[in-house]
């Protein structure tokens, strides 16, 4: 018995079915194992990927909004524009004369007396050039303010610079006014006023009376 027991394994491991089981199992390991590795490979690669994607996505968003103020740009730049030359048109007056005029009228409405009144022009602006009005108001306090206010809301633009008492007498009072306005480059210059400076260097000599308009 015990001499047929070798011989019987030594049969079996010389048959080709052995072989062939044990290479199928050898195959089958292999298999096995290659399918674990592809598994693990593929779930780190699926993790990179879900990783890479989510930061592409966070990087798309912060590009949005950091261009989402320039959306429209060209648009709200139309915009502006024409309100910009719908309130030249609108508030800004077409000639100096058409100042004077309108000064006159809302003195008249106050009522007030403008006295040792007098027009001077700023720099030449790009797209303005501001007109200054120096002059002397009287009349009581329910007069001066009414015109002071009908200056600051009346359709054409106007700016009170400034509004400093210069004497008392009875019932009146007068007042030194400045206020400013504005004119497009090319009306300004044909006004003809002189320039601030030069409006200075005048009220350093002969009275104001002398140089401009005395009284309406």
């Amino acid at each position: 018995m015990s001499n047929s027991t070798p011989s019987l394994w030594r049969e079996r491991l010389a048959s080709p079915l052995t072989w062939h089981y044990a290479t199928f199992a050898l195959l089958l390991i292999a298999v096995i194992g290659l399918s674990i590795r592809f598994g693990l490979d593929w779930a780190a690669t699926s993790g990179s990927s879900a990783d890479a994607l989510a930061a592409k996505e966070v990087q798309l968003k912060a590009k949005e909004l950091q261009t989402a103020p320039l959306r429209g740009l060209d648009k709200r730049v139309e915009d502006t524009r024409a309100q910009v030359q719908a309130f030249y048109a609108k508030r800004i007056p077409p000639n100096y004369s058409s100042i004077d005029r309108r000064i006159g009228e809302l003195a008249l409405k106050g009522p007030v007396r403008l006295s040792r009144v007098q027009y001077s022009q700023g720099a030449p602006g790009s797209d303005l050039t501001e007109i200054s009005l120096d002059a002397g108001i009287t009349g009581n306090y329910q007069q001066i303010m009414r015109f002071v206010n009908s200056l600051e809301r009346d359709q054409t633009f106007f700016v009170i610079r400034g509004l400093s008492l210069t004497g008392q007498q009875g019932g009146l009072v007068n007042l030194r006014l400045k206020v400013s306005t504005w004119l497009r480059p090319g009306d300004a210059a044909a006004s003809g006023l002189p320039s601030t400076q030069q409006a200075g260097d005048a009220s350093s000599g002969p009275p104001l009376a002398s140089q401009g308009k005395e009284g309406r």
